[in-house]
């Protein structure tokens, strides 16, 4: 069984942020559903020895899509799987959890190794084992191979960047919470200057880096999702905007954002492309992974020890990913050559409008009810009615509008 070497439990145990220590357990209510988290106990030759479980909802169709989570250091996969917030959405659209977990003997944190050559490089080590798991559901449980995404906090969100540089013929969309570049880190005492102060690279080396990742590679690209807390201290902020100048370089669209709009939880959204690239900015958010507690549609998750009550960035995602019933989900668009200066320059561009909701129901997008707006067709709730909360709706369909662009 490969161990990290004695500094490197001494470097992460001092990172008390990064070690995203799930401190007690949280209580959560049993799901009304029969179907449960499930080890897998052999899914391929799995060369990073990491453990899989999966999440099948009752009712589960052929052909669904799966979306594999990644945890943070200290963290497992029961743990994440219970306080994110995904089993909700996939109980309410039918789609597979897939979720990875690191046993202490590969690191002494449970992090994922995101800064190993060997482990962040395509056929080999923790990222083939992942690829290994998805490959097991597309056998055995009918995933739609299309259909596939991965989402990740921290250690984790680095090796979603991993996961969506390597094997982007896998991935058809990506999250990646308060995590790094792909390849910024390269070893063990770099991950740390990575994650604090952080790197500044163009954006063209940043894409550069992903491109190399597989050589040759002329396929669609995944699109991406970057969700970071304005105060984070354990890995910066600046992550977060280079990991946007990383992705939209990879995909082809300027660093410059088509739309802008504030969401709930001191939350604004940056939206680069035709939705190709979306940055995430939670003001006053620490390190963590955004939820929101309670029933409401948009709402998810359970508050704790880095599970920081702002916004559901599940719902967001989800959504991001096309999981609610087909919802918004455009095909990627080749981008094999990148210019220096890229735009996006789509055929027929979706009605986008960037507006108060209270200017939105005027202009019969949305409608309110009980004080607040909710979209038209989607009848996604947008937040309170009135002239001074703006939200972003996209047309997808006659009279049909969803939240965000």
């Amino acid at each position: 069984m490969r161990r990290s070497s004695s500094i490197l439990t001494r470097l992460l145990g001092a990172a008390a942020g990064l070690a995203l220590a799930v401190v007690g357990a949280v209580a959560v209510a049993a799901p009304a559903q029969a179907a449960t988290l499930t080890q897998v106990t052999a899914f391929g030759s799995n060369p990073g020895n990491l453990a899989m479980y999966a999440y099948r909802p009752d009712g589960l169709p052929a052909n669904s899509p799966a979306v594999v989570l990644l945890h943070g250091c200290t963290q497992n996969a029961s743990g994440y799987f219970a306080n994110s917030g995904w089993q909700k959405y996939a109980d309410q659209w039918k789609f597979a959890l897939i979720v990875a977990q690191q046993p202490s003997g590969n690191n002494a944190n449970s992090c994922f190794n995101f800064f190993e050559a060997g482990d962040t490089t395509r056929g080999q080590g923790e990222a083939l084992s992942i690829k290994q798991m998805v490959d097991h559901a597309k056998t055995n449980y009918g995933v739609n191979g299309s259909r596939v995404y991965v989402s990740g906090l921290s250690a984790g969100g680095a090796m979603s960047a991993v996961m969506l540089a390597t094997y982007p013929d896998v991935f058809a969309a990506g999250s990646i919470i308060a995590g790094i570049p792909y390849r910024c880190a390269t070893s063990m005492v770099n991950a740390f200057s990575c994650m604090n102060p952080g790197a500044d690279k163009t954006p063209d080396a940043w894409g550069d880096l992903v491109r190399g990742a597989y050589s040759g590679y002329t396929g669609p690209r995944p699109r991406v999702a970057i969700w970071h807390g304005t105060s984070d201290t354990t890995v910066t902020p600046l992550n977060g905007t280079e990991s946007r100048d990383q992705w939209t370089n990879v995909r082809g669209v300027s660093q410059t954002p088509t739309s802008t709009s504030s969401l709930p939880g001191n939350t604004s959204l940056e939206v680069y492309g035709n939705d190709d690239v979306r940055l995430y900015r939670i003001s006053g958010m620490g390190h963590g992974t955004p939820v929101d507690p309670g029933s409401a549609a948009e709402q998810c998750g359970t508050a704790g020890a880095y599970f920081l009550d702002t916004i559901c960035s599940t719902y967001r995602d989800a959504l991001f990913f096309g999981l609610n019933g087909g919802g918004t989900n455009p095909t990627p668009t080749p981008t094999a050559t990148p210019t220096p200066t890229p735009t996006a320059t789509p055929t027929t561009p979706p009605t986008c409008v960037t507006a108060s909701n209270y200017a939105h129901v005027a202009a019969g997008r949305a409608y309110q009810s009980g004080g607040y707006a909710y979209a038209n067709g989607s009848n996604q709730r947008m937040g309170l009615y009135n002239t001074f909360y703006t939200s972003a709706l996209k047309q997808t369909g006659p009279n049909h509008w969803v939240v965000g662009c």
